[in-house]
């Protein structure tokens, strides 16, 4: 079974961290990974730094800036993962744009990624008709889950779509807002979050966007399965380095 429908099926709320590989130094990806899986991380989401990341607040913006003036790129990444599940067990997800994955070859990175025992791709460029028509079925050849986005101002029908062609979660997105954290989250976030929840969706959800502490964790993870933090984490890499891994989880929860 596909590590992220594992995962998804343990009884508990699921903490999910996104970095961007290459950040803050080049040679942070690995260990940045182990770390987080040895305190207790359920899933990590290994962003590809792209040049014109448009989904990304400023945070994750300056650490894929820094990234590539690092030297990050594909063909690296997949060379530092390379031996990564054998220190490692916890679902990966590699999230990015299209663009990188559609000049390296979609299903030479598809490939590449089920070599390394990479579960999953969140695109969120990648629009839901072109993934059905062209690549769904060379990402089920490779056993890779793509994760879709929703966010407040899509339809219920449109919800509907996503859900049916998922097989794993869907990412729910807190806001209409660039990705950040928030101190937070209002009535209107709470509304969204019962209008999900009463959509009985067959494919969990986990809330990422605004997530960056113990209280957006809990008020996130009510009725959702889980949560992503990615812009708190990044600051704390910018603050610390690879270092203090350990607190930031704690202060999770």
């Amino acid at each position: 079974m596909n590590r992220i429908k594992s995962k998804l099926q343990e009884d508990k709320k699921l903490l999910s961290i996104y970095f961007t590989a290459g950040f803050p130094n080049l040679d942070d990806t690995v260990s940045i990974i182990q770390e987080l899986e040895n305190n207790g991380v359920d899933m990590i989401e290994i962003g590809l730094p792209f040049s014109d990341p448009l989904a990304d607040g400023p945070t994750i913006q300056d650490s894929s800036t820094a990234a590539l003036h690092n030297g990050m790129h594909t063909e690296l990444l997949f060379d530092q993962l390379k031996d990564i599940r054998q220190s490692v067990s916890i679902p990966l997800i590699i999230m990015g744009y299209f663009n990188p994955v559609f000049q390296y070859g979609v299903e030479a990175f598809c490939k590449r990624c089920a070599e390394l025992g990479i579960d999953g791709l969140i695109l969120p460029d990648l629009p839901l008709d072109v993934y059905e028509e062209e690549y769904k079925h060379i990402f089920e050849k490779y056993g890779l889950i793509n994760v879709f986005l929703i966010t407040p101002q899509t339809s219920d029908a449109r919800i509907r779509q996503i859900d049916d062609v998922s097989d794993g979660f869907i990412y729910m997105v807190s806001s209409a807002s660039t990705t950040g954290a928030k101190k937070g989250f209002g009535a209107e976030q709470q509304a969204y979050f019962d209008r999900i929840a009463r959509m009985e969706l067959k494919n969990p959800q986990i809330v990422g966007f605004g997530i960056s502490n113990q209280e957006t964790f809990a008020q996130a993870t009510q009725q959702a399965k889980g949560a992503i933090i990615g812009s708190a984490f990044i600051k704390h890499l910018r603050e610390n380095g690879p270092e203090k891994i350990d607190g930031f989880v704690k202060g999770i929860r």
